[in-house]
């Protein structure tokens, strides 16, 4: 127990207390932002958002490119999902949830490998300190994320698994950048997207 309480305090004794601050925010609205999601209620994407602006700042910080690329886009599309899922016809929602279909398929592609080549050429180009396996993580989970972030704001299903994939591989991602307290609400982000996905999947057969 001492040295896990010695690698959490190292970890931040070079952290300005702005940054402690921020981190904890940016724990606490992702946190708030998936209990939101699933439940399906709209407020998923205000807090959402301001979890993914802190996240920059923080991501910038440690040159994690990838990451930035990826909540500078969960940002955006949040906006759109915040869009998509107020969307009514005779006081119903127009946008339900629904099962991920071939029709879905070219477009996740695309914009999988859009973010993989985007982030691939943000690293390079800004010639980060991260190499080898840290980097490909990076580059490959902003993929994930961004295509899983595009089927929420439609409401598919299998979002919850590329959210699952995704956090599970994050969490050494940021362990080794010394982002201990985001590295445990990714933890809490896997176990809430199980759970999301059940529940998704009852309102479905409902």
């Amino acid at each position: 127990m001492g040295e896990l309480y010695d690698f959490f305090v190292n970890s931040y004794s070079t952290y300005s207390t702005l940054d402690i601050v921020l981190e904890f925010l940016a724990f606490w609205f992702g946190i708030i932002s998936v209990i939101y999601a699933k439940k399906q209620n709209i407020l998923v994407y205000p807090t959402g958002i301001i979890c993914t602006i802190i996240t920059m700042y923080l991501m910038y910080k440690v040159s994690l490119l990838g990451h930035i690329l990826v909540n500078l886009l969960y940002t955006l599309i949040s906006l759109f999902g915040w869009w998509n899922w107020s969307r009514k016809k005779n006081d119903d929602l127009i946008v339900k949830v629904s099962k991920f279909s071939f029709t879905d398929l070219p477009k996740s592609l695309i914009i999988f490998f859009f973010i993989i080549t985007v982030a691939y050429i943000a690293h390079d180009y800004f010639e980060t300190d991260f190499e080898g396996q840290i980097k490909e993580l990076d580059i490959f989970t902003s993929g994930i994320f961004v295509t899983a972030m595009w089927l929420m704001a439609n409401k598919k299903l299998e979002n919850w698994i590329l959210w699952i994939i995704g956090n599970i591989i994050t969490i050494p991602l940021y362990l080794s950048s010394d982002k201990i307290i985001l590295s445990i609400q990714y933890v809490i982000f896997t176990i809430l997207a199980i759970q999301a996905y059940i529940q998704w999947k009852k309102s479905l057969s409902k």
